[in-house]
């Protein structure tokens, strides 16, 4: 099981690399990885567990953040209809994008990271991502709102990208033209 100090911070080159493809079909290691990140995210979100192991909450993890630098990432989040959307994958790629930008009004936070970071990340509103699952089917769906901002985040990892490298310095709260804000 996944605890807080097997989660890397910042700092540590691995974050900033390009992490490796996943070769197909994964192999059983491969596989417990990726089952050990979602696992991380559904107990982080336990009160319970959470509690009982120390667990900082979180709504995604990828591979990169526990020192393994390959194109795996787990999610467990919420959409705006409070449907609960869980994908645990292997190779994710944003394969579309809408025009429109969002950002969470709260702003983001990373399990990497360790403190506060004010300011607007802009993504994409909606994306389409394909990807292989844990079960080894291939994947293609669209995400929007929260989901969409999460997975883009956990993407962003397996490319060495850090959510405050979106944040404007001279004006960390400005919000981009036609940008949606987003409840978390």
């Amino acid at each position: 099981m996944i605890k807080m100090n097997d989660i890397i911070r910042e700092g540590n080159p691995i974050l900033r690399e390009k992490a490796a493809e996943v070769t197909m079909p994964a192999s059983e290691a491969d596989q417990k990885i990726l089952a050990s990140l979602m696992e991380y995210v559904k107990n982080s979100q336990d009160p319970e567990l959470a509690e009982k192991y120390d667990l900082r909450p979180g709504i995604g993890l990828a591979a990169p953040q526990i020192g393994i630098s390959k194109r795996m990432i787990a999610i467990h989040v919420k959409d705006e209809k409070g449907s609960q959307i869980s994908r645990a994958l292997f190779n994710p790629k944003i394969v579309s994008h809408s025009v429109e930008k969002a950002y969470l009004t709260a702003g983001e936070g990373c399990l990497s990271v360790d403190r506060d970071v004010p300011g607007y990340v802009h993504r994409f509103a909606r994306v389409t991502v394909k990807a292989t699952t844990l079960e080894g089917e291939e994947v293609k769906f669209r995400l929007k709102g929260l989901p969409a901002i999460c997975i883009q985040h956990e993407i962003d990892h397996l490319n060495g990208i850090m959510f405050y490298d979106y944040i404007n310095k001279q004006d960390p709260f400005q919000v981009e033209e036609n940008a949606q804000a987003v409840e978390r």
